[in-house]
């Protein structure tokens, strides 16, 4: 175990350089319509989110190319700081704490600007089936999940302005549209419309439990059961969660299951709430039983292998470190998928890869999708072992 603990420790190490070699800047998987082929689309839904997927999607990185530069990525400053707080909780080595501040001081500099309340978006454009999200549109993603790092640093570094940081980011989620029904309220993805997806709305239920617990904040805790009470009782009975309810998300993936497990538990813990301690029970077998392969290698979806995604991979390590004091098995499974990943995905440079399919890698270096979740997850799993 001392040897595994030592390539773990290496491979944090590594792509921490990388990431603040290149500035904390680098590509997304979604941003193709920053290239300079853009104006070709004519703003064509159908053809701006052709342009977006073949950038996507292409085995060789078509960025340079195409004028698509790599740029600044909130999420990827949440999860870097998080990473450095973690580290620093540990070794009260003082210089992991100044990138910490840093990372949230750009963070504070980087809100959205449109909105009084503190939230995140891309630094890209990006258009779905679901319409257009503009560069800098908050989505709830990446402002709950940000959000927990302002947390976590009022937490590790005793200072009050990172807890008003995240009641306000409360105040921005609690305003957001909700679907009310008479199973739960589902909070929207995004602020302009209603949007229902169950980790969107369990990262935001999740954001608000904890920030009542540390700041005595009750609307907030009530807002956050209704969310739960939406996801957990749409829960399939095998114990997996459709994306959406509606019919064109109704698919079963990797990473996003790992985000309402996390979600869930951290509600459970804030709140001291059992009532859904079974929906996390049964989501838990649910996500070991069908998600990994013997070898630790992620699936994307619950019915096939590919694309090996590094987004999954980095959830899963960070997931299973999680729930490492409540379930006998996840800080084993941590493991061998961190291994798995780091053998297979990781480059001589220190950055992740993107995606692994049949017979070829992707090798793009992403910023936040890959690297950030990468280091996010395994200093987690290394504090385990602290």
């Amino acid at each position: 175990m001392n040897t595994t603990i030592a390539i773990i420790e290496s491979s944090i190490n590594r792509v921490q350089r990388w990431v603040e070699k290149n500035e904390y800047r680098g590509y997304e998987p979604f941003d193709g319509l920053s290239s300079c082929l853009r104006p070709l689309t004519a703003g064509n839904v159908f053809a701006e989110r052709l342009l977006q997927q073949l950038v996507r999607q292409s085995p060789v990185n078509l960025r340079p190319l195409i004028g698509v530069k790599a740029k600044d990525s909130t999420k990827g400053r949440g999860y870097m700081a998080w990473g450095y707080l973690k580290r620093y909780s540990i070794t009260k080595d003082p210089v992991y704490k100044q990138k910490a501040v840093e990372c949230l001081d750009w963070l504070e500099k980087n809100k959205a600007p449109q909105y009084t309340h503190h939230s995140w978006g891309n630094h890209f454009d990006f258009t779905s089936r679901g319409g257009k999200l503009p560069e800098h549109e908050p989505i709830i993603v990446w402002s709950s999940l940000i959000g927990q790092t302002f947390l976590d640093a009022y937490q590790i570094l005793g200072e009050k302005r990172y807890l008003k940081t995240a009641k306000s980011i409360c105040h921005w989620i609690v305003d957001l549209p909700r679907e009310r029904t008479p199973r739960g309220n589902c909070l929207s993805y995004v602020a302009y419309t209603q949007s229902s997806i169950h980790n969107s709305n369990m990262l935001g239920g999740a954001m608000l439990a904890r920030t009542a617990k540390l700041s005595g904040d009750r609307e907030l805790a009530k807002v956050a059961k209704a969310a739960m009470e939406y996801s957990c009782s749409r829960q399939r009975p095998d114990g997996s969660w459709w994306y959406g309810e509606g019919e064109k998300t109704r698919w079963i993936d990797n990473f996003h299951t790992g985000y309402n497990l996390d979600s869930l538990k951290c509600y459970i813990d804030s709140t001291g709430d059992d009532e859904y301690r079974v929906h996390l029970d049964k989501g838990m077998e649910y996500y070991k039983k069908v998600f990994f392969e013997n070898s630790g290698r992620p699936k994307y979806y619950h019915s096939r292998v590919y694309p090996v995604d590094i987004q999954c991979a980095s959830q899963a390590v960070d997931t299973f470190a999680y729930f490492a004091d409540q379930d006998s098995d996840a800080l084993s499974l941590g493991v061998k998928v961190a291994m798995w990943t780091i053998k297979t995905m990781q480059d001589k440079q220190g950055y992740f890869y993107y995606r692994q399919l049949p017979g070829i890698k992707i090798k793009t270096p992403m910023l936040h999708w890959g690297q950030a979740t990468m280091y996010k997850g395994l200093v987690h799993l290394a504090s385990k072992f602290q």
